[in-house]
């Protein structure tokens, strides 16, 4: 079931983003994070007004995905990064998709013009996501990013919402 993000969730984001930070590129982030540290970052996004919403399954967060800033200024407060993460072990069975089609539908619901998906190379699987669901590539920055010793490009791709 997908369902708004609760505080007492935090626990279990961090478990699964922790695997992204130790263990891939997906995300630049090389510090561990806590509970705590999600708490906060859940209370700010809902603080916005954006949507936060997890996967549960058997009472267990399998994914989550939510929306915030792509930059800073007032003028781009129409346009949204998402971010999507997986059990490292539930990847390709359709979860990523649900939560994206319900993070598209909840950010249509308060008029938001459009959304951007950051994704670093390597990384196939998250290319095929935003395809699906109608996100065109828009550009490339070349080794923009790096971790683990190994300088990474970053895609972006853009959803503009009717």
């Amino acid at each position: 079931m997908i369902r708004s993000v609760k505080l007492s969730d935090a626990k279990e984001i961090a478990d699964i983003y922790n695997y992204y930070i130790k263990d891939t590129i997906i995300t630049f982030e090389e510090q561990k994070v806590t509970a705590v540290d999600i708490t906060k970052r859940i209370e700010k996004v809902l603080e916005k007004g954006y949507p936060y919403i997890v996967y549960e399954e058997n009472n267990y967060i399998i994914g989550y995905a939510y929306v915030n800033n792509w930059r800073e200024r007032s003028a781009y407060d129409i346009t949204l990064e998402t971010s999507i993460y997986l059990k490292n072990d539930e990847i390709g069975k359709g979860i990523g998709s649900s939560l994206l089609l319900a993070l598209i539908k909840e950010s249509e619901k308060i008029n938001i013009h459009s959304l951007i998906g950051v994704i670093s190379l390597p990384n196939k699987e998250s290319q095929r996501l935003h395809k699906k669901f109608g996100f065109h590539r828009v550009g490339i920055f070349k080794e923009s990013g790096k971790k683990f010793n190994k300088l990474i490009d970053v895609e972006f791709w853009q959803l503009i919402l009717k």
